[in-house]
């Protein structure tokens, strides 16, 4: 998945293997949230949404609303009048959140829950109840802060999305969470941040800003990104990745681990 606004981008992402474009409405509580990380907040409205849904052909396009609030009925409306093929819940507490945004929706477009709440994580077997889900995403951001931890893959290294995905599974619903970097890149790798997501079955996740490199038209994006030669990278690494035997999967998990508590120890001590 790749976050842009822009439909000239969107078109791009597109003919380079991004198969789903993700709008991003959410503003409500986010700075109070975010504003003190190197995090992107979005600027994005709904009249982005016509335009990117005209600049494509196959991918899908999600959209991220606001968090449920008085008004989520008919930005809801609007979102799916506008062509959203998929909209993403965020920040919502229990699988009774989740039911009252599903009753809205009624069935016009797919439901993409974001669980990125310690409180709906541990409500996720009620949440694979709610009608209308068309898959699962774990936002490790958010999820992060919620939990009073000092760095987002921490939920990845402490076996969290492992009792998590395990419940998605076993109601067989596909599954996603956080975001990947370029391989070679990032706190942690792409190829390790992938290997995980093979190792549970995952089914998608997002491209990082290390794609966008603070591009966001696609001129500056594609000046300073080689967006298919980047994502075919990571194709291969899956490729790869999908071959290995057992010991290799237990290696590789061990190497994340490592790494995630070496960057929470640096942030420990910048503290």
């Amino acid at each position: 998945m790749l976050i842009t606004n822009s439909p000239e981008l969107a078109n791009y992402a597109e003919d380079c293997g991004v198969a789903r474009i993700f709008i991003d409405l959410e503003v409500n509580g986010k700075k109070e949230r975010q504003g003190h990380l190197d995090t992107l907040i979005s600027q994005h409205s709904i009249k982005d949404i016509s335009l990117v849904k005209k600049s494509i052909k196959k991918a899908e396009l999600l959209v991220r609303l606001n968090p449920l609030h008085e008004h989520t009925q008919i930005e809801l409306d609007q979102v799916i009048e506008s062509g959203a093929d998929l909209v993403m819940l965020p920040m919502f507490k229990t699988a009774a959140d989740l039911k009252l945004f599903s009753n809205m929706v009624a069935g016009r477009a797919g439901i993409v829950p974001l669980v990125e709440t310690y409180s709906a994580l541990k409500d996720m077997s009620n949440i694979v109840d709610v009608t209308g889900l068309s898959e699962i995403y774990i936002g490790l951001n958010d999820l992060h802060l919620d939990m009073g931890l000092s760095f987002m893959f921490e939920p990845l290294a402490n076996g969290l999305i492992d009792t998590a995905t395990d419940i998605i599974k076993r109601a067989n619903l596909p599954f996603g969470f956080g975001g990947v970097a370029r391989v070679g890149e990032g706190d942690i790798p792409g190829e390790l941040v992938l290997a995980e997501h093979v190792r549970l079955g995952s089914n998608s996740v997002i491209l990082s800003r290390t794609f966008h490199k603070s591009g966001s038209g696609l001129l500056s994006f594609r000046q300073n990104t080689d967006l298919e030669g980047e994502i075919n990278k990571l194709f291969l690494t899956l490729k790869s990745l999908r071959h290995r035997g057992t010991k290799q999967v237990e290696s590789d998990r061990k190497v994340l681990i490592e790494r995630v508590l070496k960057v929470v120890k640096l942030k420990h001590q910048i503290v």
